[in-house]
């Protein structure tokens, strides 16, 4: 006779609460986006069509990280080596080395509330929290020195990246020249300040993807948390898209950014149509060119623009609140297929019901 408790029909409760997120370090740990990327569309071929169009361009999904200063930090690096000292002290039974610490947090509290923050102002704030956490990391290397203890990896890889802070900082504050790969925030030192040039968002900070789109579908052509030339990828998403579909490109749409000379010779050579400005003198058939790069503007602009807009807005991609570099990408790459799934089951709902008519 079976039991009436839950237990024997497995239906118990989950007690890892950290279930999600392994199973998302796991994926993300083995994830080659070229391969799955490949086997996704030989899946959904049958419901792509104009094969040998294209269209790319380059936007950034950007990382839930507070709006990185100078100030807040420094302050998140003193913060993080004061409080590592203070346990490991009361651990190690030993006296805790003076600092001013506590004078310190009382003024940048006091910083942090002011509503006009004068050069002054941040120039004086700067300048001792430099001090303090020079300070602060000399007495951390002495206690490490003395005594004879070890830690997890993690806090020897926040303490190295906390020492960089100090040296570009540093750096930064002497010359003016801001350092380059510049960290942004101690938690995810792998992010990089991406300048992006419009009015709202001059600067973001996540990873910036070059993106292919084949009738509607997306593809990650390159990913990546530098900041890179979208223009410079051109010929590689004209590979990437001929790898795809095993046919020739023959039609391909992209920014003004993408019309190097470069670009141009391969795109002439290649016998790909595109809607970039003609140079030179105008042709026998400048007419009909100005037509098919109409057609070609208007199809980036709305499907594959409005496409950056949906998956930040819809699926998840406008903050992404993975911890890691490597879930991520993991993240990201989700969200821009999910809504390319939807898309394809769209498409086979109205293909049955075409049948049915």
């Amino acid at each position: 006779m079976l039991k009436s408790n839950s237990r024997y029909l497995g239906h118990h409760r989950l007690t890892n609460f950290k279930i999600i997120s392994q199973i998302r370090c796991e994926l993300s740990s083995i994830l080659t986006i070229p391969d799955l990327e490949k086997v996704l569309f030989n899946h959904w071929s049958g419901f792509i069509k104009n094969q040998d169009c294209i269209t790319t361009d380059a936007t950034c999904y950007e990382s839930e990280v507070r709006y990185p200063t100078d100030q807040k930090l420094l302050w998140e690096s003193v913060h993080w080596t004061y409080h590592q000292m203070r346990t490991l002290c009361k651990l190690l039974k030993i006296k805790l080395p003076r600092t001013k610490y506590i004078k310190w947090k009382k003024r940048y509290i006091s910083y942090s509330k002011t509503r006009r923050k004068t050069y002054k102002n941040r120039r004086k704030l700067t300048r001792s929290l430099l001090w303090l956490l020079e300070k602060l990391n000399k007495e951390l290397n002495l206690i490490e020195k003395q005594y004879d203890f070890k830690i997890t990896d993690l806090y020897y890889k926040r303490r190295g990246i906390i020492k960089k802070v100090q040296r570009q900082q540093k750096r930064y504050f002497k010359t003016g020249k801001p350092p380059k790969d510049r960290i942004v925030s101690i938690s995810k030192s792998y992010l990089r300040p991406i300048v992006r040039g419009k009015e709202v968002k001059p600067v973001e900070f996540g990873a910036k993807v070059n993106k292919l789109q084949i009738d509607g579908i997306n593809f990650i052509q390159k990913i990546s948390f530098d900041s890179f030339n979208g223009g410079t990828q051109f010929k590689n998403t004209i590979y990437k898209a001929q790898g795809l579909t095993k046919t020739k490109v023959k039609l391909a749409g992209a920014d003004a950014i993408y019309a190097t000379n470069k670009n141009r010779v391969f795109a002439t050579s290649n016998k790909i149509q595109t809607d970039f400005k003609p140079k030179g003198r105008p042709s026998k058939h400048r007419k009909q060119q100005i037509q098919l790069a109409k057609m070609i503007t208007k199809e980036r602009a709305t499907r594959l623009e409005e496409s950056f807009g949906k998956e930040k807005e819809h699926y998840h991609l406008k903050k992404i609140k993975a911890k890691t570099k490597a879930t991520e990408i993991l993240w990201i790459f989700f969200g821009i297929h999910t809504a390319n799934a939807l898309e394809i089951g769209r498409r086979m709902h109205q293909q049955t019901l075409d049948k049915a008519a």
